[in-house]
């Protein structure tokens, strides 16, 4: 492998006596060193923006089984609220509400059994769904933040790019400036 920068002499240029060379990027073919930098930062940048694309989708999808774990979550202590409270019985049904059937279709879809019968159910069908949807609701809530972190990680890392790229070219023209003053004195 060889190196990364290779020299180039340019051929019948000289200043001052001083034989000039050019250095290029291996990989990277007519483009200088400043170039090939400048080309490599916002290439990682469009690169991570493209990871950025799909982990806001998943995110989306997260927030989505969020709203609707959490939507039947509240159904469910509506139903739970309407439950006898004293002398409470494992077969005790809950008032009839239609949102109960919707919510337990919501919640299938997320692999969790709420049983409801006649828009009713039960104070034991009742607890152990509210116990399984909020544990559900936990795990993906965790998840969701995790995957925020990430996200924000990536867009710093997209910015920290495109922030290199400019520096990169700036410090190259700020040099070209300056030798070409330098030239003029």
């Amino acid at each position: 492998m060889g190196n990364l920068i290779v020299e180039e002499k340019i051929s019948g240029f000289n200043v001052y006596g001083v034989r000039q060379v050019q250095y290029t990027v291996d990989g990277l073919s007519g483009r200088d060193y400043v170039a090939a930098l400048t080309a490599a930062a916002f290439k990682q940048a469009t690169a991570v923006e493209a990871s950025a694309g799909s982990f806001a989708d998943v995110i989306r999808l997260r927030q989505r089984k969020v709203d609707d774990l959490g939507t039947a979550l509240a159904v469910l202590a509506k139903a739970i609220a309407s439950l006898p409270t004293k002398n409470p019985e494992p077969g005790d049904k809950s008032a009839s509400d239609g949102d109960l059937t919707t919510a337990a279709s919501t919640v299938a879809e997320y692999g969790i059994t709420m049983t409801v019968s006649n828009s009713q159910i039960t104070r034991e069908n009742a607890l152990k769904a509210q116990s399984d949807i909020q544990y559900a609701l936990d795990v993906e809530d965790n998840n969701l933040q995790q995957d925020t972190v990430s996200l924000q990680s990536l867009l710093t890392k997209r910015d920290n790019s495109f922030s290199s790229a400019a520096k990169i070219v700036k410090k190259a023209l700020d040099a070209s400036a300056s030798t070409i003053g330098n030239m003029g004195s």
